[in-house]
């Protein structure tokens, strides 16, 4: 077992950082992360396990170290997998891809609180629960438009409802980054954006 450090007794010293805040940014086999919402992150003793077993490259390092009594090693700030996992070409039609691919806001007013999600063509109406016929509401806007036809509730969504690629929801997904990113991440989360003159 790693510790961040052991004392004369041979019990665990607890370092002044904590090692649940070295996760390690997961990229696939073309240096890409293999989600950007939520980010590709293992903990640290998933990407340790991983170099041991020569499932990845460790592209860069914490300056944080963890030993056995025989070994040591810096942790794994960023891992490539030597495998490509190849992703789906679509989503699973999910909430949580839905409210993704509509950016978190209601498509009706703009909000972003008390998220649900409305039928255009009510289930009543014969409407189905697909990504054409689907969009991210507040409960306000949804209560409003009710069993309605949007032309009779005089409400449209600000974009019309489509099915989305994995590159769609990873394009929405650099929007909302998480509050924490290493300097070690930055390389790879946002590469393949154009850069501006």
């Amino acid at each position: 077992m790693f510790s961040s450090g052991q004392n004369r007794e041979g019990g665990i010293v607890i370092a002044p950082a904590s090692l649940e805040s070295c996760p390690a940014l997961v990229l696939n086999a073309d240096y890409r992360p293999l989600s950007y919402y939520p980010l590709s992150l293992w903990p640290w003793q998933d990407s340790i396990k991983a170099v041991f077993l020569d499932r990845v490259v460790t592209v860069s390092e914490y300056d944080r170290v963890v030993h056995s009594p025989n070994f040591e090693m810096r942790l794994p700030s960023v891992v490539c997998l030597k495998a490509y996992v190849r992703p789906p070409r679509h989503p699973a039609f999910t909430r949580f891809n839905l409210f993704l691919r509509d950016k978190f806001s209601c498509q009706y007013c703009g909000s972003d609180s008390d998220l649900t999600f409305d039928h255009l063509i009510p289930r009543s109406r014969g409407g189905q629960t697909t990504w054409d016929n689907v969009v991210t509401a507040c409960s306000t806007c949804n209560l409003k438009k009710g069993g309605e036809m949007p032309r009779v509730a005089k409400m449209w969504p600000a974009q019309s409802p489509f099915r989305p690629t994995i590159g769609d929801l990873h394009r929405r997904g650099r929007s909302f980054p998480p509050n924490y990113l290493h300097d070690s991440w930055l390389d790879f989360l946002y590469w393949d954006i154009e850069l501006e003159a």
